[in-house]
């Protein structure tokens, strides 16, 4: 009996080309992701299932050729030296396998977790974050600690380097072309990936090592499960309590209720009935946001929903932007008028409206960015000791140290809570984060409803609620 003939071995190629990895050589064989692309007549699998298939082909024992990444190896060194929760964050990180996303609470010093991985790896990294002022704050942050050039993709700029900054919006312009340029991707404030486009520019990039930073990582709409997929599960989480006291300042959270007018509670409960009407005419039961996304596409054809949406509108703005509020909020000035106070509110024209009454400067999204920048220099630097704004300061803005936030309105969201609140929660021993100091805890933990801070005292929060009204179940869900 004749030996069976043996199949002499066949070598897969895998190579980048466009934002996909073309895998050449494989016959039948299944590979994870890949599908036939019958214009090129090739086999290809999106970028970031790169690693996946590599990892699949050895543990296959197949012989293949690797031509997708060619990186120089960085010698980098960095002079911070991570806290004990800083230094568990990036252990499980690299414990699963250089994969995941981390939280943390705002002024823990995500950024120092950040540039100790880009340390630790020395591989080729693309850092993408939200808006053009973290892109600034990185920059610099990676000149300082490795005196390296470093590439920018955004602001004006578009220069790519072995360390780069890109925006999202750059980096989903560009990921096609710069998939196999980095071995390693940060993405500074995470959340914002689960956005419908910004979810290709991980898609198309190769990097087998991806993190993914952020105060708040699930989203209302669900879509933090394909940013999972994407960079890799949640690996840490540090809740903002574990580092109040002793890392972050020590904080509470003081409720106030004010009533409406006669004239507001008119108006109001005239809006608010109009409303609740047509949901019980309409058997409709607001338990989530997708049920709230079906009324909107409702009014699209039914006059009687639209009409409900638009009462529902005015309601909110009545309670949201209740004359009493303001009456709490000067009372709220004159009581810390020697601490450093952020007020947010969710209306742009409430802002002018306070900034003229109390004179405060204003940030708005209309606030061009040299103005916004000398506003939060001068805030800095204490020649203004207050400022108010309409969200453009809950995240992706450097703020400097204050120690009184005042929410006068917002949504229910917990990230926008969370992201108000980071806004006062800076390191207790005034110190950047991740440096080598170890403040020694000199309060209790963080309370609800406590006292009034003094200068140089515990942190507070405001929240500044209109009485029987929807708001009270929006501060409630926030929570």
């Amino acid at each position: 009996m004749w030996p069976a003939r043996q199949q002499p071995a066949v070598t897969v190629r895998l190579s980048f080309e466009e934002g996909t990895i073309r895998v050449e050589g494989a016959g039948d064989r299944w590979l994870p992701g890949v599908e036939r692309d019958e214009r090129s007549g090739t086999a290809r699998a999106p970028g970031h299932r790169y690693q996946e298939l590599k990892s699949t082909l050895e543990a296959d024992g197949v012989d293949f050729e690797d031509r997708v990444l060619d990186l120089p190896d960085l010698n980098l060194a960095s002079a911070y030296q991570l806290r004990e929760y800083q230094r568990a964050a990036l252990d499980d990180w690299r414990g699963a396998g250089d994969r995941g996303v981390l939280e943390l609470p705002t002024g823990s010093g995500k950024t120092v977790i950040g540039i100790k991985a880009i340390e630790t790896l020395g591989t080729p990294t693309l850092v993408v974050v939200p808006t053009v002022d973290l892109l600034g704050q990185w920059r610099r942050e990676l000149e300082t600690e490795f005196d390296v050039p470093v590439g920018q993709l955004g602001g004006g700029t578009q220069r790519v380097a072995d360390l780069t900054v890109s925006t999202y919006d750059s980096a989903y312009l560009r990921a096609d072309e710069l998939g196999d340029r980095f071995g390693f991707v940060v993405f500074d404030e995470v959340h914002h990936l689960g956005g419908e486009g910004y979810r290709d520019i991980a898609r198309l990039l190769a990097a087998p090592a991806r993190m993914g930073l952020t105060a708040t990582f699930e989203r209302p709409d669900g879509a933090h499960e394909l940013v999972a997929d994407l960079v890799g599960p949640l690996v840490h989480r540090v809740d903002v309590d574990e580092l109040a006291g002793e890392h972050l300042a020590a904080y509470d959270v003081k409720r106030v209720e004010v009533s409406l007018t006669l004239e507001e509670r008119e108006v109001y409960e005239r809006h608010q009935e109009t409303f609740t009407d047509y949901l019980a005419r309409s058997g409709i039961q607001l338990r989530s946001g997708s049920d709230y996304q079906k009324l909107v596409k409702r009014s699209g054809t039914d006059p009687e929903a639209r009409e409900a949406l638009l009462a529902k509108q005015r309601a909110r703005e009545v309670m949201m932007n209740a004359e009493r509020k303001v009456a709490e909020l000067e009372a709220i000035l004159d009581r810390h008028r020697d601490d450093r106070v952020i007020v947010f509110t969710a209306h742009t024209d409430l802002v002018y409206r306070l900034s003229e009454r109390f004179l405060i400067p204003a940030i708005t999204h209309e606030t061009g960015a040299g103005e916004r920048r000398e506003i939060l220099e001068k805030f800095r630097a204490g020649e203004y000791s207050r400022v108010v704004t309409a969200n453009v300061l809950d995240e992706g803005v450097d703020v400097p140290d204050a120690n009184v936030a005042v929410v006068l309105s917002g949504s229910g969201s917990q990230r926008e809570f969370t992201q108000r609140l980071g806004r006062i929660l800076r390191p207790k021993d005034g110190g950047a984060p991740g440096d080598d100091r170890d403040p020694t805890p000199e309060t209790e933990p963080a309370r609800e409803d406590g006292e009034t801070t003094t200068a140089g005292g515990r942190a507070l929060l405001y929240e500044v609620v209109s009485e029987e009204t929807a708001e009270e179940d929006v501060a409630r869900r926030r929570r």
